[in-house]
């Protein structure tokens, strides 16, 4: 017992060390800027390779019609199923943090292996037919070229330039993975009911992302809704004491009470971002700031004073009606970040004929 409360100490000074010392460091250079040149997005523009091996224009000679192909899809598809926007988002965001962008998050289970998709929190994951619509046109147009964890990112950046959210330069060239195990999206995914620091330390900063890119990735939950068996435990059970969380904003409560009758509710869909969650922009961090916000992950980013102040700066901007030029700059810097989390290149992996299937 003494060298786990040592282990836990440990691990308790390392989240105050990340989220009070290196989180102040990122948001300072942030705060005045809102050109995504000075944000570190110059690179992605230039069509010349990154460290990953990705490049903007990596299909200009063997599909140069690529990103128009799945423009022209998403506006249509979005145009007639605006609800998919936030989903497909997600997507990305579940392929990448289960190792790496390779699109493993689109194989279907084969052989009695469950696959991804078979895992807790990818469960509600909606979209594989938006992916596979694209992919077909893909294959129609360019056969054997166009990458599935490619067409994710794209798809992603897509929906949030198609919701009113910023453009950013995708680079591309991403290989698709062969294996896809339920396990490692169940140690890879970060929980919604965990909290900032524990996520930022044990699922983000693993995989070369920062404090900053955690408090500006969690904005893209200004898209979307949730089930209510994702949060039900703060509002009647949190920390397993039958009582509300008592950082839930009180004149809130009993609406998500009512919307949510009880905490084993998995059907009922809530906005994450109310009034709101078909369009991108800066005004979830509102809820955050009131104390709405849904999850455990992203109300505790007001446990630090650096993530608080980012919050209530985006917070601000959303109130005053503002463009949120600072909030969509980072986000699309943090998206090409994290775009490269992982990525297969070269001769490494495959490019998929059918998103679900190997070759």
């Amino acid at each position: 017992m003494p060298s786990r409360f040592a282990s836990l100490m440990m691990h308790s000074m390392v989240f105050r060390l990340l989220f009070g010392f290196v989180l102040p460091l990122f948001l300072q250079s942030s705060s005045v800027l809102s050109n995504p040149l000075q944000l570190g997005l110059q690179s992605t523009s230039s069509g010349l390779p990154n460290p990953s091996g990705l490049k903007v224009g990596f299909y200009q000679y063997t599909c140069p019609n690529a990103e128009a192909i799945v423009r022209d899809e998403m506006i249509k598809i979005i145009s007639q199923v605006p609800s998919l926007a936030g989903p497909l988002l997600r997507l990305h965001f579940h392929d990448c943090f289960v190792n790496g962008c390779d699109g493993s998050i689109l194989l279907n289970s084969v052989m009695g292996l469950p696959s991804e998709k078979e895992a807790i929190p990818n469960l509600s994951l909606r979209g594989f037919g938006t992916i596979d619509r694209v992919k077909a046109k893909l294959e129609q147009a360019c056969p054997g070229v166009v990458s599935c964890a490619d067409i994710l990112a794209l798809v992603a950046r897509d929906v949030v330039v198609l919701t009113k959210g910023p453009h950013w330069d995708v680079p591309t060239g991403r290989r698709d993975g062969r294996i896809s195990v339920k396990q490692d999206a169940l140690d890879n995914l970060p929980p919604p009911f965990f909290d900032a620091g524990r996520n930022l330390y044990q699922f983000f900063i693993p995989k070369g992302l920062d404090a900053k890119d955690q408090v500006v990735l969690l904005g893209g939950h200004t898209l979307g809704t949730s089930h209510c068996s994702q949060f039900a435990d703060r509002l009647y059970n949190f920390s397993g004491k039958g009582m509300a969380d008592p950082t839930l904003d009180k004149r809130y409560l009993p609406r998500l009470k009512n919307k949510c009758a009880s905490s084993g509710d998995t059907t009922t869909l809530v906005e994450m971002d109310p009034g709101s969650f078909r369009t991108f922009d800066a005004s979830y961090y509102r809820h955050v700031a009131r104390g709405r916000s849904l999850f455990t992950s992203d109300q505790t980013l007001m446990n630090d004073p650096a993530a608080a102040a980012y919050v209530r700066r985006q917070a601000a901007v959303a109130d005053s009606g503002a463009y949120p030029a600072e909030f969509f700059a980072d986000f699309a810097a943090s998206m090409v970040k994290m775009g490269n989390v992982q990525v297969l290149t070269g001769a490494q992996g495959e490019v998929r004929r059918h998103c679900a299937f190997v070759n």
